[in-house]
């Protein structure tokens, strides 16, 4: 490379001139300047040490980006001095020291989180069962959950397993697969609830699910037949008590009606039986104020009762007459249109009118005999 070029003269590289840049002190001296004349001081080189004021500039901006802090309301801040816990703020506008000496935590007290596990377990009745459950939870105390706990999901998983394999320990299989999933959800979640407690893991169990409780798949048939098995039981069963509850109510109605009847009759009897006693108080008053009158109507009485309902003839008279009457008619006839008897009365008369009597009458019974006919 030339040390001249043509026309600009001589130009030497490792000298300098007036094309070079600025000294690096002069340009540091001049913002010291500048920074002292801000703060109230002089410029000049006689100020004092730029440093200084560089710091304190430094620190006052510092400040203004780390002491405030903005919490959502889900949000609680655990605030740490020089690394000790000093206060838990609440959710807003918070300020702090600036770190180191002061620095603040963020935790989220609502958010429900979840953790899934899996595993093959022991039964009361020394039977294995697949068990696949699912813990839900949220951080209850903050301060607890960031110091007491090196980690507190890991601790959470270990007492939900330890739980679990303790409540199928003191439950039988079929009660567990058939109808006890709900109770031992729920004895699982209390003491789980009970270990993070003991522990201080400031968490808190919202609901503990049992996703899926099964058999072994090496013996899933036989205990398929034997899940059909208690399933057409139970079905007999409710076969058996669908029927008692359609006979029993029948029986019940049965047996009210035949005691509501019975009570009818009762009544009724007791009813009847009162109004003869009554009507036979009145005939012995009747009876008492005339005797003969009173029991001729009696015997009146009774004969037209006894004799109204009878289909028998009864005749009073000697002789073959009864073979000119239609009786067999007469038995079938309406009692109303019935031949009235001969009385002895007539006889007699009969044996008193001599033998033209006794003609006479033999003519009589059989006009009588030939208008009974049809």
């Amino acid at each position: 490379m030339p040390w001249k070029e043509p026309g600009s003269g001589k130009k030497d590289p490792w000298q300098s001139g007036g094309d070079q840049p600025p000294d690096l002190d002069d340009v540091f001296r001049s913002v010291s300047n500048r920074f002292r004349r801000l703060f109230g001081g002089r410029g000049g080189e006689s100020g004092g040490p730029p440093i200084v004021m560089l710091i304190v500039l430094g620190a006052i901006l510092w400040t203004a980006f780390d002491s405030p802090h903005v919490l959502d309301q889900s949000e609680r801040g655990v605030v740490l001095r020089f690394g000790k816990h000093v206060r838990t703020v609440e959710p807003g506008l918070q300020f702090t020291f600036p770190r180191p000496i002061e620095s603040l935590q963020k935790v989220n007290v609502s958010q429900i989180l979840s953790r899934e596990n899996r595993g093959r377990m022991l039964t009361e009745d020394e039977n294995l069962i697949d068990v696949n459950y699912a813990v839900q939870y949220r951080v209850q105390d903050p301060v607890s959950f960031l110091f007491n706990v090196r980690d507190p999901e890991l601790t959470l998983a270990e007492a939900a397993e330890s739980a679990m394999r303790e409540v199928m320990g003191t439950n039988l299989m079929d009660f567990i697969l058939e109808t006890g999933r709900g109770q031992v959800a729920t004895e699982s979640e209390e003491l789980v609830q009970a270990i993070l407690d003991r522990y201080e893991t400031g968490l808190a169990v919202s609901q503990f699910n049992l996703q899926d409780v099964k058999p072994p798949q090496q013996v899933k048939d036989a205990f398929d037949d034997v899940v059909k098995a208690r399933e057409d039981e139970q079905r007999f069963v409710n076969e058996a008590q669908a029927y008692s509850n359609k006979i029993i109510p029948e029986a019940r109605g049965l047996a009210a009606r035949i005691v509501q009847e019975a009570e009818a009759y009762k009544a009724e009897r007791i009813a009847v039986a009162d109004g003869e006693a009554q009507r036979f108080s009145l005939l012995l008053s009747e009876y008492q104020k005339a005797p003969e009158v009173t029991r001729q109507r009696l015997y009146l009485q009774t004969m037209e009762n006894v004799l109204s309902n009878s289909s028998k003839v009864l005749m009073d008279v000697q002789g073959n007459n009864m073979l000119y009457l239609p009786l067999d008619r007469i038995a079938n006839s309406n009692p109303a249109r019935m031949v009235p008897p001969v009385t002895s009365s007539i006889a007699g008369a009969g044996s008193q009118s001599g033998g033209d009597s006794n003609s006479r009458r033999g003519r009589d019974t059989t006009r009588s005999g030939r208008e009974g006919r049809p």
